[in-house]
C-alpha cells in the first residue's frame, strides 16, 4: 500500500549523497524499513553506502551480495542494529527461517533491503520503497513511497529535494 510519494531526479553521485544525508536527518530512520528496487547497476547499493555515512557508519561497507545481510553499528549507539540486506541471490524461502530473518526484520533497527522481490511475501511492509529507473540520457528517475505513517514522516526532509517537473 502506497499512502504517499515523492519524486526526484538525480543527476549525479551528489544528488544521491543529499538524498540519503537529508533521510538520515530524521529520527525515525533509526527503526524503519527501507526496500530499494531497481536494476542492476542502478545505484541501490551507493545509496545504502551514503545513508550509512551520513548515519555515522565507519570502516568498510561491503555489499551484502553473496553473505545476502550485513550488519552495521553506529559507534554512537552500538545496540542499534542496521542490516543491510541483498536478496538477489536469495532462493531458497527456508533459507529466511534458518538464517533468522524473521527475527531480525521483528528486531529494532534499520533495514535496508535490496531486492525485495526476491523475498516476496516474507518481507513485512516497508515503511519507505526506493524506485530507481535509469534514463536514457543518465539521469536517475527516483520515487520514494510510503507505505506507512513512518514512511510518510521519512518523506518530509526528501520533499525539499523533489522534482517538480514529474
Amino acid at each position: 500500500m502506497i499512502l504517499e510519494t515523492c519524486h526526484q531526479t538525480w543527476a549525479d553521485e551528489a544528488d544521491c549523497e543529499r538524498a540519503a544525508q537529508a533521510l538520515a536527518g530524521t529520527p525515525p530512520i533509526r527503526d524503519a524499513c527501507i526496500t530499494l528496487h531497481g536494476t542492476l547497476g542502478v545505484g541501490k547499493t551507493t545509496f545504502v553506502r551514503h545513508l550509512l555515512r551520513a548515519l555515522g557508519v565507519q570502516g568498510r561497507i561491503r555489499s551484502p551480495s553473496y553473505a545476502i545481510v550485513e550488519p552495521h553499528e553506529l559507534p554512537d549507539c552500538p545496540d542499534l542494529g542496521i542490516w543491510h540486506f541483498d536478496f538477489y541471490r536469495f532462493g531458497d524461502p527456508r533459507e529466511w527461517e534458518d538464517a533468522g530473518f524473521r527475527d531480525l526484520f521483528a528486531s529494532p533497527g534499520l533495514k535496508l533491503v535490496e531486492w525485495p522481490d526476491k523475498a516476496e511475501g516474507l518481507l513485512p511492509q516497508p515503511d519507505l520503497a526506493l524506485v530507481l529507473d535509469l534514463q536514457a540520457d543518465g539521469l536517475r528517475r527516483v520515487t520514494w513511497q510510503a507505505g506507512t505513517a513512518r514512511g510518510r514522516e521519512l518523506l518530509q526532509p526528501l520533499r525539499s529535494l523533489q522534482d517538480h517537473r514529474h
